[in-house]
């Protein structure tokens, strides 16, 4: 063995530190990611303009957006940041890849919208000190108000246009959760701070404008100008606050009417207001004290009892003598002979026509189910969208004249052979089905177009009976914080389409914003020709979902473009305390998207 000596060791020691400082060197010349200076500055890349740039750690993403210098139609309200959206506030400390959004993305919409309310809660602090406030229902393009105690709405609405106009930073805090609970709980909002306090979060992100503060779930905007355009109206016995449209945010989304599920929203609000249970703080309240089988039973009850409502005023308008002897004027004089039930995707149609049809036979009246997917035109003769695809979801991939053509021969007393679709070739055939109604007979057709007069336009208004079954979401976060009624639907088909159809969350959450543009064009502005609203929302229902919800979600990568609403979902469920599916009844709704039903699908 060959030994150093202590003189050559110090030679060899001097040589490597001689070699470093060389190479270190040669990274200050040659890095362009500026590797010796990484406690200083990170690269950041941005997918709007695909730059990259070296940016000093702690920007905030305003800062960066200026940097990069950004073109866009409209102002960046937030931004996807390694597909995590986040606010402008947002500050980097490590390698990101950002993509700005603005108001037309529904993360945008989402992130000015939650900024209205904070300055509208605040005007409404200013004008009347310790006015409770509550941000309710999504109705008529903008969103229900309701005031503990009267504000005058021009004083209320100048108040919010003065508090815009002097562009206040709106300030970011996060805070260990006990510290918010104790500043929510001085401040009087208990039920923010019961909603805190349940959680089990270890910090919490609260907003403040001058010296008001506030708890909102999602991002909102850096200052108070950025907020360009809202409306207030007065709307029943509340208000109606008015937000621009995605499609053109210089334009406030048009007043529409919604008496109908307006009425619905209200009617699940007195009842929960009759079980103590508004929000979710209450809600996991009554988890923790293992009560939650009384707000199941008391649930399904009401919903039982609704849908035995619908089922009695038709059976009423096809034999009045069901009804006591003063009120049999008022029925309308022709019976019923159809009943049309639409919603939107996963709103529980189905179980609801089973439903339905059950209390109809308790009334004497026997349900003939028909299948519109069975009037499918053949596929070559199916209308296309503007990307070239197939639009199954329009009204005129049905076979109209045939539907219409067959329905009046029924009404006639006619036999017909109803056709049958087949998918796997793409095209209508004979199904051997022969059909003709009999007089204690209706017929029961469900699917999204069944509002829509131009489906069955051939038949007299005067015998159909319309349903509009739709899941509702009624119980709120807190008090300024509501609970899409889109959120609930799409966890519902995250859940089934794995359940039944085999498609990641992934899948189904790239494929949601076509469904809601269907909606949009097709069902909603039809639902208020329904002679009955059906709410198949429940109040427990998103605890029972959020542990089979959360296990898919998690699934999604997070390099590709639907981990950010995945990660947006995975992050309200935890505000739920979980509640096990096996309380649930065989007959529940749910179950048509959990599983364990006691009816066929």
């Amino acid at each position: 063995m060959i030994r150093l000596s202590e003189h050559k060791n110090k030679e060899l020691v001097l040589f490597f530190v001689e070699l470093s400082f060389v190479f270190l060197s040669f990274l200050r010349i040659f890095d362009p990611y500026n590797a010796t200076n990484m406690e200083k500055t990170i690269v950041i890349k941005c997918l709007n303009n695909g730059k990259q740039l070296s940016v000093p750690i702690g920007t905030s993403l305003i800062e960066a957006y200026e940097l990069l210098q950004v073109e866009m139609r409209y102002p960046p309200v937030c931004a996807r940041v390694n597909n995590k959206v986040e606010g402008l506030h947002y500050r980097i400390y490590h390698a990101k890849t950002i993509e700005f959004l603005d108001i037309t993305s529904s993360s945008g919409k989402r992130c000015y919208t939650r900024t209205l309310f904070f300055v509208l809660c605040k005007a409404v602090e200013d004008l009347r000190p310790g006015t409770h406030v509550w941000i309710d229902i999504p109705v008529s393009n903008g969103y229900y108000v309701d005031l503990e105690f009267p504000v005058d709405v021009n004083a209320l609405r100048q108040r919010m246009q003065e508090i815009i106009d002097a562009d206040m930073p709106v300030r970011r805090f996060e805070v260990p959760t006990e510290e918010a609970i104790e500043m929510f709980d001085t401040k009087g909002d208990k039920v923010k701070a019961k909603l805190l306090r349940s959680t089990g979060k270890l910090y919490t992100i609260y907003y403040q404008i001058e010296h008001y503060v506030d708890f909102y779930y999602g991002s909102l905007l850096t200052r108070t100008s950025q907020l360009t355009l809202f409306g207030l109206e007065p709307y029943y016995d509340g208000l109606l606050l008015r937000i621009p449209t995605r499609e053109d945010p210089s334009k406030l989304g048009e007043i529409t009417k919604q008496d109908k599920m307006f009425e619905i929203f209200k009617e699940h609000h007195r009842w929960q207001k009759l079980l103590g249970v508004s929000n979710v703080g209450d809600f996991n309240e009554i988890v923790d004290k293992g009560q939650t089988n009384s707000i199941i039973q008391v649930s399904e009850a009401l919903q039982e009892k609704k849908i035995a409502k619908i089922a009695f005023d038709i059976a009423a308008r096809i034999n009045p003598e069901l009804l006591p002897e003063r009120y049999r004027n008022d029925v309308e004089t022709q019976p019923v002979k159809m009943v049309l039930i639409a919603g939107p995707s996963s709103s529980g149609k189905t179980t609801t026509c089973k439903r339905l049809s059950i209390q109809l036979l308790t009334n004497g009246i026997k349900p003939v189910p028909i299948s519109l997917d069975d009037y499918f035109l053949d596929r070559e003769a199916t209308p296309k969208d503007e990307t070239g695809d197939y639009d199954f979801e329009s009204l005129y991939a049905l076979n109209l004249p045939l539907l219409n053509e067959q329905l009046t021969a029924l009404f006639d007393g006619k036999e017909v052979e109803l056709p049958r679709y087949d998918f796997l070739q793409g095209k209508s055939v004979k199904s051997g089905k022969k059909l003709k109604l009999q007089d204690n007979e209706v017929l029961v057709v469900e699917g999204i177009h069944a509002l829509n007069p131009e489906l069955t336009a051939s038949i007299p208004e005067e015998i159909k009976y319309r349903v509009y079954a739709s899941a509702l979401t009624t119980i709120l976060l807190d008090d300024h914080n509501y609970i899409p009624t889109t959120d609930n639907r799409l966890l519902r088909r995250i859940v089934r389409d794995n359940n039944y159809r085999g498609v990641s969350a992934q899948e189904t959450i790239r494929r949601w914003p076509s469904v809601r543009r269907g909606e949009n064009k097709w069902i909603f502005p039809y639902q208020e020709n329904a002679d009955a609203m059906f709410n198949t929302a429940m109040l427990y229902e998103l605890a029972v979902i959020r542990d089979y919800a959360l296990a898919l979600l998690e699934q999604v990568p997070e390099n590709c473009a639907e981990y950010s609403e995945a990660y947006r979902l995975r992050k309200f469920l935890t505000y739920f305390k979980p509640v096990s599916m096996e309380t649930l009844p065989p007959t529940s709704l749910l179950r048509e998207f959990l599983g364990g039903s006691s009816y066929e699908y």
